[in-house]
């Protein structure tokens, strides 16, 4: 039998003792913290010893916020269990505004989207003054706008004892996103650790990574190569006129900074710059089109066009005339026409194929950017043996592509969880921190060039066991640019958080005082969590020696000139030896 934590608020001993997560803890009690771990690696056990040991040793209330109504009932059904004395509620947008005055207070651990307590402080309808703990996950989101940073601000502007206690398996790759997230949520310390860390490295399950590089099918290169051409006629036009100067192929980055050069030039007069703005544009556009072809299919290439004659800018000039180009009207017509083809549609039904095969009750989850490439995919698994796909989307509606509602959400997780579906056909609001213990493999559709998308995607598998991850290139598109890019951008994210933790201000050492409350029972014995995590230290531990026994061979040095170290031309001292 595992060694359990116990403490005086759990209901009972069911957390297994991991000496990093109380470290984690430790250091979270002793000032505002960022926990910064590896997807899978117990982030939430950590919120759970700290929101604990906050209910015993102050009067306050807790506040969990979660981007999500999915992951705010994920909390709520964690958070059950293990508190003794204590029923948690949580409260979302799903609450009338009506009767959530009355459900402030109602109890002393309280779970909610960010939306929804930034909107009740703004009514005046919730005060956290005696909030003692605000627990924000997935806190890379504390950023800008959004309403978790403005939900920072406001705690500590109204806590008269405040702790913020901040989790995320990834924070950002550049370091102003980093400190800002610091400086929003008034985090005072960073608590990280790699998933190499010799204490935590037992404790991740295995996760083989791998790269699957498809063929763009001959059909989808000849509806792309009008498009092409078009681009690039307009770019060596641009080219020419000095606005597209970057080298290599024609690249987003590229069109960005050409764009910005014909606006530099309108603003000196020069009158041919209006025709390259619009000329630009047109090529961005194509640039996204051609790219959702050969990356992505059909089915989201569709999605791309529809979204392009329905959204706000349907009505302008440019995209009006950009739809009702021939190339573009044409190529409307023979999607219309078209099932999904492309290649990665048929390595994504082998894959599940297989996977189910070696074993039935397996859990699978497909990642994909688009609606309709979603849908395409739940078609073309449906008909595999024994796979159960269900579709898994965002909450809000768009025209040829119904949303699901926060209820229907929970529930296709459910089926998910006790097995009635095995293939979760996902967007990628199910990236982020939903816990689906029993994904055996993960497909990437495509790569993505953001990190946290990366990292999160990557974290719904190997979470309690060994899990496996593909990653689909297309061979000759943008895939293999963005694929490179976020492995880039992962070393750019742990190089920024390690900066950041320099700067921040840290307040006082964290020495394990704050883990008196806590103790680790087993068959044999129980003894406090001070004892087993000193014990831990020592048994992870690295030895220095005291003396070097590595034998350098000597090897004999040839006698070389003087002049061998010298610049050219330059007099040594020999020379007036020799006279």
């Amino acid at each position: 039998m595992q060694a359990r934590i116990s403490h005086p608020m759990f209901s009972s001993d069911i957390i297994e003792a991991r000496a990093y997560q109380l470290e984690a803890a430790d250091e979270a009690l002793t000032g505002s913290t960022m926990l910064v771990l590896p997807t899978a690696a117990g982030k939430t056990v950590v919120a759970w010893m700290v929101i604990a040991e906050r209910l015993r040793s102050t009067t306050g209330w807790i506040l969990v916020i979660a981007p999500t109504v999915a992951l705010v009932e994920q909390h709520l059904r964690g958070l059950v269990p293990i508190l003794q004395g204590i029923v948690p509620i949580s409260i979302t947008g799903q609450n009338p505004v009506a009767k959530r005055p009355d459900l402030w207070g109602s109890s002393r651990v309280i779970v909610a989207t960010p939306q929804v307590v930034r909107n009740d402080i703004e009514r005046r309808s919730l005060d956290l003054a005696d909030c003692s703990l605000l627990v924000v996950d997935e806190a890379h989101h504390a950023t800008g706008e959004h309403a978790m940073a403005q939900v920072g601000e406001m705690y500590h502007s109204q806590s008269s004892n405040p702790l913020v206690f901040a989790t995320t398996a990834s924070p950002g790759s550049r370091k102003d996103l980093v400190r800002e997230v610091c400086t929003r949520l008034g985090i005072e310390r960073i608590h990280l650790r790699p998933s190499d860390d010799p204490m935590l490295a037992d404790h991740l399950a295995g996760l083989e990574l791998q790269e699957i590089r498809v063929v763009v099918p001959g059909e989808i290169r000849e509806l792309a190569e009008p498009l092409v051409l078009w681009q690039r006629g307009i770019v060596d036009r641009q080219r020419r006129l000095g606005r597209y100067v970057m080298p290599g192929a024609i690249s987003h980055a590229g069109l960005s900074n050409a764009m910005d050069r014909a606006q530099t030039a309108i603003s000196r007069g020069e009158s041919n710059a209006y025709q390259s703005v619009s000329q630009i544009a047109t090529a961005m556009r194509l640039h996204h089109l051609i790219n959702h072809l050969l990356s992505q299919g059909c089915a989201a290439s569709r999605e791309f066009l529809l979204r392009l004659s329905s959204g706000d800018r349907s009505t302008t000039k440019s995209t009006r005339g950009f739809l009702r180009d021939p190339r573009v009207s044409g190529l409307i017509s023979s999607l219309e026409e078209m099932d999904e083809m492309h290649s990665k549609v048929g390595a994504v039904r082998r894959l599940v194929r297989e996977r189910l095969r070696r074993d039935s009750n397996s859990r699978v989850i497909v990642f994909a950017t688009f609606r309709d490439t979603v849908s395409a995919l739940e078609l073309a698994i449906s008909d595999l043996k024994d796979a159960r796909p269900v579709r898994f989307v965002g909450q809000s509606s768009r025209e040829g592509s119904e949303g699901l509602t926060a209820k229907q959400q929970v529930e296709r997780l459910d089926e998910f969880r006790d097995g009635s579906a095995n293939v979760l056909v996902a967007t990628s609001v199910g990236e982020e921190g939903l816990d689906i213990p029993s994904a055996d493999l993960v497909i990437f559709y495509e790569p993505v060039t953001s990190e946290i998308r990366t990292i999160q995607r990557r974290g719904r598998t190997g979470r309690h066991r060994e899990g496996e991850v593909v990653v689909l290139i297309a061979e000759e598109t943008r895939d293999e640019g963005a694929w490179a890019a976020a492995e880039r951008r992962e070393e750019y994210m742990r190089r920024a958080v390690h900066r950041v933790r320099r700067e921040i201000a840290r307040g006082p050492v964290a020495n394990l005082s704050n883990l008196s409350q806590f103790e680790i029972k087993s068959e044999e014995n129980t003894i406090s969590a001070i004892e087993f995590v000193t014990a831990e230290r020592d048994l992870h531990r690295v030895e220095i020696s005291e003396t070097d026994d590595i034998e350098i061979e000597e090897s004999e040095s040839s006698d070389l000139s003087p002049g061998t170290f010298r610049a050219p031309g330059q007099t040594g001292l020999e020379k007036f030896f020799d006279e």
